[in-house]
């Protein structure tokens, strides 16, 4: 029992390392290019890391650290709405001011055709990541339903 907890935490830690190496992958171009004048590094670090991470629970659970703990996933349940709505309200924010500001207010020093290749790369990540992030928020609640169900009544994950 001891090793699997050992595997379990390793690999816990070099999940962890991807989604370090996704988020800094996904936000150097966007740091490199708007001289670090980009307003929504939060927003955009925690759309990924909330896709990574809840698309692993969602389809690793049986594999991670909240497998066995039924109060944690209880927790996460009913902090759940909190989260999307959180996620939907950052995702609204940055319509919002594509709509009002447009990305020409930080990549004005490009040039024409690298403000056109670095805001449809912006708009889209950001697009990407935030709607993935708030359909998993919405998602792993049941999974995680269907886990505690699985636990009681069959002895499973």
């Amino acid at each position: 029992m001891n090793q699997k907890k050992t595997l379990s935490f390793i690999l816990e830690v070099v999940w962890w390392l991807f989604t370090l190496f996704a988020v800094i992958a996904v936000l150097y171009p966007i740091y490199k290019s708007t001289n670090n004048g980009y307003p929504f590094y939060k927003s955009n670090i925690l759309f990924i890391l909330v896709f990574i991470t809840f698309t692993r629970f969602i389809f690793f659970l049986k594999h991670t650290f909240l497998a066995n703990y039924e109060m944690l996933k209880v927790g996460i349940i009913l902090f759940s709405a909190i989260i999307v709505f959180l996620l939907v309200n950052e995702l609204n924010f940055f319509q919002t001011y594509l709509d009002e500001q447009g990305l020409k207010s930080f990549l004005g020093h490009l040039s024409l055709s690298e403000q056109g290749s670095m805001g449809s790369y912006i708009r889209r990540e950001m697009l990407f990541f935030g709607v993935g992030s708030i359909i998993t928020a919405i998602l792993l609640p049941l999974r995680l339903v269907v886990s505690i169900w699985r636990g009681r009544n069959r002895g499973t994950v």
